[in-house]
């Protein structure tokens, strides 16, 4: 069955990835109209594969990529206003050692064996302290406490490493519930006239003087569609380029690199909620975050992904690199038998010609080809720190397009239920509890995390555990599923269990298959 939308678009956005779903989200509060087609899952690939982490990329100062570190450190406070139910600060304490040694290929490796060669690729502390110092002023840091020196023989933070650290650096960053992100900003989106479709495939897309007409597949039913649109935004993520010389058939040099950053998730290693940046003799950095109350995050790779049609997955090489990487600063040895559970993204980086997938830019890239007629905008790269800047930058690219476009007004603005105090969850539970007494602590903190200010809506007028139906266990009722399925495009178990929620670490087999029948009784 083929359908046709008669209706022409001003704005067709390829992606329901956090950039994908961050200018839709600009796009429609702008006035203009916005459809958006996500082939499978909101989320479903890099942005929900991230280390969850707001940050201005602390190493990527090594680089000299200050611009870069400047917006994503302003960008990382102004985020915490708008959404505190999904992201809050976190503490990093960053161990030292007068004897660690650095790769030599940075821009800052090869000054420093130039003026200093006696260091022999040893970092002296004043240069960390240094690099601290520029990550705590080039941001405008306001809410965020700056960096203090730890002494790991009486700090708690200490406990858990080996005994010749015995100096750290702590400082600040923060976490984001990265998936959720997507769809509240997809919610946004829609709340302001946007059209989002998901499980959604582009099979081709025709250029005309003034408009495309895109060819949609429903990769469920199998039914076709067809729209139209002024102008088109490729934010295909790993996909971005195959949809260049594929579905858009366009003539253009521009190309994708894929780089493959692999996690793990052990049981948790150490009882406080700071977190640990470790460095290697590699030049790369991982981190190890207390992650869902009851584990340990530990990551991620950077390893060349040459396919974006091969689904990621963390190869053992990589838990093993990761392992042996946290086990050089743990006094627990890690080992296969610790790792509970292991995720793999593909990031879309612009091919800048480095040497390396480590060396490779993070920053975004910004491309309009409009040889031949309408034009097309295609995406590159981004951190979901700076998806909000992607997204007004993406929209300064294609104002020319629509004159009279208003500008720019996303700048602190809540996204849906992100409407109080950065300081306010604790008041929230609180008050949540008190207008759900069958609550506990527990299962009102995960409510407020993930629904903030809406979660008493979703809770509705329900006096009792019992009046929201079936429980799933760990706290999942049949009326969240249906609020996930109404509101969220919740369409499968594997949505709300790994993407809308990380529940999926809590569940039995038999459960997982009790929430996938009733999902797609509802369906």
């Amino acid at each position: 069955m083929t359908e046709t939308d008669t209706r022409v678009y001003d704005l067709f956005v390829i992606g329901g990835g956090i950039n994908g779903c961050g200018i839709a989200r600009d796009a429609a509060g702008r006035g203009l109209s916005v459809a958006l087609a996500e082939m499978k899952d909101l989320a479903w690939a890099t942005s929900s594969a991230s280390t969850k982490l707001f940050h201005g990329g602390l190493r990527y100062l090594e680089y000299f990529e200050f611009r870069l570190v400047r917006e994503a450190l302003i960008e990382r406070e102004m985020l915490l206003r708008a959404m505190p139910h999904i992201s809050w600060p976190m503490r990093f304490v960053l161990p030292y050692h007068p004897d660690m040694r650095f790769e030599n290929d940075t821009p800052t490796s090869r000054l420093l064996s130039t003026v200093m060669p006696w260091m022999k690729g040893r970092r002296p502390a004043w240069l960390i302290r240094l690099g601290l110092f520029m990550y705590d002023h080039l941001g405008g840091r306001k809410i965020l406490p700056g960096t203090r020196t730890l002494d790991l023989s009486s700090d708690p933070a200490g406990a858990p490493l080996q005994e010749r650290f015995r100096k750290a650096y702590e400082y600040s960053d923060c976490w984001v519930e990265d998936a959720r992100l997507v769809v509240l900003n997809a919610r946004d989106a829609a709340a302001r006239g946007a059209r989002i479709m998901t499980r959604t495939k582009v099979v081709s897309a025709t250029r005309g003087a003034d408009h495309w007409t895109v060819t949609l597949e429903d990769t469920v039913t199998g039914d076709t569609r067809t729209l139209c649109a002024r102008v088109l935004v490729n934010a295909g993520g790993p996909w971005v380029g195959e949809l260049i010389h594929g579905a858009l058939r366009l003539n253009s040099s521009e190309q994708v690199r894929l780089v493959r950053g692999s996690h793990i998730v052990t049981r948790r290693l150490f009882d406080h909620d700071r977190c640990y940046f470790f460095q290697g003799t590699d030049g790369r950095i991982i981190f190890a975050i207390p992650y869902e109350g009851e584990f340990t995050l530990i990551g991620t790779t950077d390893q060349e992904h040459h396919d974006p049609d091969a689904h990621p997955t963390c190869t053992e090489g990589e838990r093993d690199y990761l392992l042996r990487f946290a086990s050089e600063y743990f006094k627990r040895q890690l080992t296969p038998e610790d790792v509970v559970w292991t995720y793999s993204g593909v990031r879309p980086l612009y091919d800048d010609g480095a040497s390396s997938a480590t060396a490779a830019t993070r920053d975004y890239v910004l491309k309009v080809d409009r040889n031949g007629g309408a034009p097309v905008l295609n995406v590159f790269g981004g951190k979901i720190t700076t998806y909000r800047r992607l997204a007004e930058s993406a929209l300064d690219k294609i104002a020319p397009f629509f004159p009279g476009l208003a500008g720019k007004w996303t700048a602190g603005v809540a996204l849906p239920g992100g409407d109080f105090p950065v300081d306010g969850v604790a008041a929230l539970t609180e008050g949540l509890m008190r207008q759900y007494p069958f609550l506990t602590q527990a299962w009102a903190a995960r409510l407020v995390r993930a629904y903030g200010t809406e979660a008493a809506a979703m809770l509705g007028e329900a006096g009792n555990a019992e009046a929201l139906g079936e429980d799933f266990g760990a706290t999942i009722t049949a009326h969240e599923l249906d609020w996930a399925m109404s509101r969220e495009w919740v369409r499968s178990a594997e949505d709300f269990l790994w993407r809308r929620t990380k529940l999926g670490l809590r569940l039995t087999p038999d459960q997982v298959a009790r929430i996938e029948a009733y999902i797609s009784a509802r369906g």
